[in-house]
């Protein structure tokens, strides 16, 4: 389909461009590249940082010229997840959505809505001829979605605006004032690999049919996790017959939530029909725990050829660390409703050749508190011998009651959209403004953006009347801030 006959088209038509631009973490110079040549064409200042983040600066409209600097802010990678069996090179092939009732969707990868709606509404302000506001800077931070590279190594001085929009959010309505921070937890161990005995047999098993989902907004659903679930699997399978592991692997990023893991196995010939019948059983067993969250969950054993597989008290150990691990709500706020303030994501685990690897993505709303599991699980895994290191963390942002940029946003929403129509929220998942109010303390950001459902996951999808709702209230905001204002009192 052509998006940019999508309405509003000064969004959607960068929204395409995004589209046929592969921009996956980490590999976002294309895009970038692009941009920044976009921009330069229209006459604007363009900067790149010394990591990579690309600035653009608009001039205020006329008679605007004594108002605040505003910041909008979104980032260029997206997350490349796609369903098992389907064929993409998210390093080459561009996203192909198609429109489902109102929603815009890529049925078998991810659609990058997250955070491509974010970065067109700031491209659509740059090219906006007709708007009225102050001083714009845009910027377009690089690896978001691994470890917030792009923002960790954003340079002071680099921004000159005082107020902040961060683009970056996916529930419509909500302006979001905090979020939390986090840091991937990686594990590595070796292991002794043994011929099996003539007497085995090889079978793959393969765990599918979850959701999957962004593992900070979506932790709190009680989706499954292949990860945890094949390991439990493997687990109790054990203790039925002598079960072997050769191979391991379930998936693929660290923030998004497993929705396949499949394994190598080994075990007794004579076990086969025996076997067979408990994985039945215990497929039966999971959908009943899943029913309304994850009832699509889907448990297959195929034969398959088995090189080397674990030795026994290697696979004892790991298995058993694998088994205990933290996965999902830690502790819920004590002072927000219904917010997750600490959590963890058994994002990864790798078993081959005589090595193991696992990631694991802990966040919360207390930094004491992302530190603390993230040591819990460092001594967890060190019972086993394993190297525990700690990668990308990143401070959580704590919410602003003073935030005159927040009291502005509902003001004009509730004249756009009606009285008790928006709501002030604090979300789990991590945004760069923790990041970014760290280097520069005297900033009032402020975050929100349409409806974007299973970002992470294949069939990511965002609300179409919604970008239209959320780019009417951004040209909105930036026509309320006042000359007066001056530097924000954050």
């Amino acid at each position: 389909m052509v998006i940019s006959e999508l309405d509003p088209q000064a969004v959607w038509e960068h929204f395409q461009a995004l589209c046929e631009i592969p921009r996956p973490s980490k590999h976002e110079q294309a895009i970038r590249d692009y941009l920044k040549a976009w921009a330069e064409q229209r006459d604007l200042e363009t900067q790149v940082d010394g990591v990579g983040n690309l600035l653009i600066r608009k001039p205020a409209t006329p008679g605007r010229e004594d108002c605040p600097g505003v910041v909008l802010q979104g980032h260029l990678d997206m997350v490349c997840q796609a369903n098992s069996g389907v064929e993409h090179d998210f390093f080459r092939d561009p996203i192909r959505p198609v429109l489902k009732d109102g929603w815009l969707t890529a049925e078998n990868t991810t659609l990058g809505a997250d955070n491509g709606i974010g970065v067109a509404m700031g491209l659509a302000v740059l090219a906006s001829q007709n708007l009225v506001h102050g001083p714009i800077e845009v910027l377009l931070t690089l690896d978001e979605e691994q470890d917030m590279g792009g923002a960790q190594g954003l340079e002071p001085g680099f921004l000159h605006g005082d107020y902040l929009l961060n683009l970056d959010t996916e529930e419509w309505g909500e302006f979001y004032s905090g979020s939390a921070g986090g840091v991937d937890v990686n594990v590595e161990r070796s292991y002794v690999e043994e011929v099996p005995e003539p007497s085995m047999v090889a079978r793959k098993l393969s765990l599918t049919g979850l959701c999957g989902g962004h593992s900070g907004s979506d932790i709190h659903l009680g989706r499954g996790s292949a990860n945890k679930i094949l390991v439990r699997l493997l687990v109790e399978l054990a203790r039925e017959t002598d079960l072997r592991l050769g191979r391991f692997s379930g998936g693929t990023a660290d923030n998004a939530l497993a929705r396949e893991a499949f394994a190598t196995v080994t075990f007794p010939e004579i076990e086969l029909a025996r076997v067979q019948a408990w994985l039945a059983a215990f497929e039966q067993t999971l959908r009943q725990e899943l029913a309304g969250v994850d009832g699509g969950v889907s448990l297959a054993m195929t034969p398959c050829s088995c090189g080397a597989v674990m030795d026994r008290r290697d696979q004892q150990q790991i298995l058993s660390a694998l088994h205990a691990a933290p996965h999902g709500v830690k502790r819920m706020s004590q002072h927000l409703d219904n917010v997750v303030e600490t959590s963890n994501n058994l994002g990864i685990v790798q078993i081959a050749e005589g090595g193991f690897s696992a990631n694991l993505m802990v966040r919360s709303l207390l930094d004491s508190a992302t530190l603390s599991l993230a040591r819990e699980i460092q001594s967890l895994f060190s019972l086993i011998g394993a190297q525990v290191e700690f990668e990308g963390g990143y401070p959580g942002w704590a919410p602003n009651p003073d935030s005159r940029l927040l009291a502005l946003c509902c003001e004009v929403f509730e004249r756009e959209y009606g009285k008790g129509t928006s709501h002030v929220k604090v979300i789990h998942a991590g945004l760069e403004c923790g990041i970014l109010v760290a280097k520069y303390p005297g900033m009032d950001i402020v975050s929100f953006g349409p409806d974007i459902r299973g970002a992470h996951a294949p069939g990511e999808r965002v609300d179409v009347a919604s970008v239209g709702k959320a780019w009417r209230l951004l040209q909105a905001i930036l026509a309320a801030i006042p000359a007066n204002w001056g530097a924000s009192a954050a």
